[in-house]
């Protein structure tokens, strides 16, 4: 059998074929490239987005670096 995404059908269960099918498609990234390939995004917005991702991510580290707040 060769290389690639390619799953086998057997005994006619379709779904079971099509659920391993979308599993290796995500596990291969193939997907998100196609989304990420859809429009042309320009380096200084994909920096942009990547600052407030990082800075997202930092404040919830933080949050969760604190104590929980008083309920009085």
């Amino acid at each position: 059998m060769k290389k690639g995404k390619r799953v086998l059908v057997q005994d006619g269960n379709v779904d079971k074929a099509l659920r391993k099918f979308k599993k290796k498609i995500m596990e291969s990234g193939l997907l998100e490239e196609v989304r990420n390939r859809q429009a042309f995004v320009k380096p200084t917005v994909k920096r942009k987005v990547a600052q407030g991702k990082a800075k997202h991510r930092w404040n919830k580290h933080l949050s969760s670096q604190q104590l929980p707040k008083k309920l009085f």
